[in-house]
């Protein structure tokens, strides 16, 4: 029986049609006609995606990181969570407000939530369009309390608690675990966070449930044991950037995000540390290793295992990319 070695995965995408969804994103995805036209998420690199590429195809991200453990995630994730794919990349944009919303940290999700199998919920958003005047909510305008809280959902005025902010093309959002926050219309993005979806909705503007007609649920009782009532950090990044081409957008201890501009050819290597994922969001390259090589193109990712070692980027002429890794 021969041994499989590891390669370059691509997986089978997963599009997700919520409430709030609409034409923005599929546009700008350039899908086929007919347009998807309340697609709001595409789950890019998720553990229960399929592999659609080499000798791995059909399984799913997590039965190969299951059997390859630290040679495709790196010896990061795997001391931390074992043989466990840590992140979950994902385009979204919104024709409705998201709701207003909170996520738990490792420590509540793992004693509370551990039925799931989800961790924690830090993320980050990279705004990759914006309309004029584009806002999202992260955080609260100033310190408050639960009673605060409570009494403006019962007169329906939580928004006036909340902390808009302005957002633009370019801009790095980063949003901690605990944090009330939401993504209004007008923005396309990039969301890079850990493996999870727990989410504790706190408002969600009254909105019904299409199939039952009833008001969507809340889940008032856990955000308010997650929330942190604070005032809040500063919703914005300042990228560090490390060369002509490439600018680190956040690191935390949960995951980094880089910005890179191709326009020549790119020697890289990864680390047994941890994987790359790449994700094109503008212009066209090819990956390729001793083994193999993969076309690359608009809104695709692609997870380049730990003990990969040397591989080249090479853009067709000018590409645009996001790097995750832990």
């Amino acid at each position: 029986m021969s041994v499989i070695e590891l390669y370059p995965l691509l997986t089978q995408a997963r599009y997700v049609e919520p409430i709030w969804g609409g034409p923005q994103l599929a546009h700008w995805l350039h899908l086929p006609e007919p347009e998807q036209s309340k697609l709001g998420e595409v789950w890019q690199v998720y553990d229960q995606n399929l592999i659609v590429n080499g000798a791995l195809a059909g399984q799913s991200l997590a039965q190969v990181t299951s059997q390859f453990g630290a040679a495709l995630v790196g010896t990061t994730t795997s001391e931390r969570y074992g043989n466990d794919f840590p992140l979950l990349l994902k385009f979204i944009a919104a024709a409705q407000p998201l709701s207003v919303q909170v996520h738990p940290d490792d420590e509540y999700a793992h004693s509370r939530e551990a039925a799931t199998g989800f961790h924690g919920k830090t993320e980050a958003w990279y705004i990759l369009e914006a309309e004029n005047g584009a806002e999202v909510v992260h955080g609260f305008r100033e310190a408050t309390n639960r009673q605060a809280c409570e009494a403006a959902l019962a007169t329906n005025t939580l928004p006036d608690l909340l902390r808009q902010v302005a957002v633009q093309a370019g801009d790095l959002v980063f949003v901690p675990a605990k944090t009330i926050h939401a993504i209004n219309p007008g923005v396309v993005l990039f969301e890079i966070q850990q493996k999870s979806d727990l989410t504790y909705r706190v408002y969600d503007y009254d909105r019904r449930d299409a199939a039952t007609g009833l008001p969507r649920q809340l889940h008032l009782e856990q955000a308010f044991e997650v929330l942190d009532f604070a005032a809040t950090a500063p919703a914005l990044v300042t990228p560090t950037k490390l060369n002509a081409d490439v600018s680190l957008l956040v690191r935390c201890p949960f995951f980094s995000l880089e910005h890179w501009q191709l326009n020549h050819i790119q020697a890289l290597s990864t680390s047994i540390t941890s994987f790359d994922c790449w994700t094109v969001i503008n212009g066209a390259c090819s990956l390729v290793w001793s083994e193999g090589s993969l076309d690359l193109r608009h809104g695709m990712s692609v997870i380049v295992p730990a003990q990969l070692g040397q591989y080249q980027l090479y853009p067709e002429p000018n590409a645009e990319l996001l790097r995750a890794y832990v």
